[in-house]
């Protein structure tokens, strides 16, 4: 059996044991990262559900624990549209662990209308990339720290009908609920990737990956989109197209979990246009590989979030 027909094949029955790893899932209490905190805590995994409505995470926490007593949750506040809540949730992260082994940068909004964070921000792009920029720059040297540490960015097929609106980044001039989202996404295809290229020449052990999960059934196409988009989501495409949460979520557990995943990988699912299916190895938009984008979307990230990232050769 060749290695892609392996993965195609992988099931989350196929996380190896995880007991003793220490993982942060942002937007841990409902959809992907639900399945995915469930799927890591049933292997062992230590997981640090990092949510921004706390009474929902302890939810989630209780209901995870309930099916399997002795799970190893931590429920912590983090807000991605805020970049206080950010440094906050890094700063109590240092205080309470030495390292960490795998940051699984999640969380994500979805065609709400236009909106600004609590810098100005465009919403989108501040909670689905400037957040997790500033909070993978603020935890790296916990990650240098960890075992076989991994960054996972889930980002979306939606990533290749995009690109950065450097001449209108908040949407001021005109604004698509939808056009901005998806260029929320195409900001995390392109961090990922940069920040593998980063790593790799400082000869880090941490190791950048991204995951999308085609077309899956969450609150996120439900509760955030507006009019048009609600119905086209809710009503049409998630009872006829989505897969569940627990299958969408396979290729970033498999990113963050499995031996053969290698830094720089983009998994997805392997069916009709990746929008089903087990997680494979899958191609990124050309525009999202370009180098000149990875330099000013990284520029321009660390001059909105003020964070640096510092890259160290090794623990």
């Amino acid at each position: 059996m060749t290695k892609q027909r392996k993965q195609r094949d992988w099931t989350a029955e196929r996380i190896p044991d995880q007991t003793g790893r220490v993982f942060v899932v942002t937007g841990a209490n409902s959809g992907l990262g639900l399945a995915t905190t469930r799927a890591l805590a049933r292997r062992g995994g230590h997981v640090i559900l990092a949510v921004r409505d706390e009474d929902k995470g302890r939810r989630a926490a209780a209901g995870i624990t309930a099916e399997q007593p002795g799970a190893a949750l931590e429920v912590r506040h983090l807000d991605l549209a805020d970049l206080g809540s950010v440094r906050a949730f890094a700063e109590k992260l240092h205080a309470d662990h030495a390292r960490l082994d795998v940051l699984i940068n999640n969380a994500g909004v979805m065609a709400p209308p236009r909106s600004l964070s609590a810098q100005g921000h465009e919403l989108q792009f501040a909670c689905n990339h400037l957040g997790h920029f500033a909070l993978t720059g603020l935890l790296l040297d916990l990650l240098t720290a960890g075992q076989d540490p991994r960054v996972v960015t889930v980002s979306s097929v939606n990533h290749r009908k995009a690109y950065i609106r450097f001449d209108d980044l908040m949407g001021e001039r005109g604004y698509s609920p939808m056009g901005f989202y998806n260029q929320s996404k195409f900001a995390n295809a392109v961090f990922g990737r940069e920040l593998h290229l980063r790593l790799t020449r400082a000869g880090s052990p941490v190791r950048s990956l991204l995951a999308h999960p085609g077309y899956t059934a969450t609150n996120l196409q439900t509760s955030a989109p507006t009019g048009l988009w609600r119905i086209v989501f809710g009503r049409i495409g998630n009872p006829l197209l989505a897969q569940d949460p627990a299958r969408g979520a396979l290729p970033q557990l498999y990113a963050a979990t499995d031996p053969d995943a290698r830094g720089g990988q983009f998994i997805g699912p392997d069916g009709t246009a990746e929008l089903r299916g087990g997680p494979t190895r899958v191609e990124l938009a050309p525009a999202a590989a370009d180098g000149e984008t990875g330099r000013r979307l990284w520029e321009l990230s660390e001059r909105l979030t003020d964070v640096r990232f510092v890259i160290p050769a090794g623990a």
